[in-house]
């Protein structure tokens, strides 16, 4: 009869998190809430990023009031890098019929300091997303201590 491992102290932060999100994906995402409170989505984002090994790249799409329609990880990189495709995101948008998204990457390194390549991105989704009349709110990206928000710093 084969042992079983007692759950070690990574396990059980590991459930604690996992709760955590699912806790704000009910509050943030059940019945299409306003997203209203950037602080919220700030936290949502935090928790739903950290724990990922690799850089990920998820949007939340949004209605003309500004409710969610859905949030999806639409990117998967390495340690320190992704490859994002503006189409991607525009024709996701599309399918969702979305007025605007908010987008949002975390930097395993945990500096949440843009890079120039990340002002670049940003440029870019912003001006693909623009010529489908999609409004980009803002692009966080989640690293240690407060994500940084390209909207609130003027980036966007």
């Amino acid at each position: 009869m084969a042992k079983s491992c007692p759950p070690t102290a990574l396990d059980y932060e590991n459930r604690i998190i996992a709760q955590a999100i699912e806790l704000l994906e009910r509050r943030l995402f059940a019945d299409g809430p306003l997203l209203l409170n950037p602080e919220a989505v700030s936290d949502y984002l935090r928790l739903k990023l950290m724990p990922e090994p690799s850089e990920v790249f998820v949007a939340v799409f949004l209605s003309s009031k500004h409710q969610v329609i859905a949030c999806e990880t639409l990117f998967r990189g390495t340690i320190d890098a992704a490859q994002i495709h503006p189409r991607v995101l525009v024709q996701r948008a599309l399918a969702h019929n979305a007025a605007a998204l908010i987008v949002a990457h975390q930097h395993p390194s945990g500096c949440s300091d843009p890079s120039s390549s990340d002002e670049r991105l940003t440029q870019r989704v912003k001006n693909a997303l623009d010529c489908v009349e999609v409004r980009l709110l803002d692009h966080f990206i989640v690293g240690k201590g407060e994500p940084f928000s390209f909207a609130s710093n003027g980036l966007l």
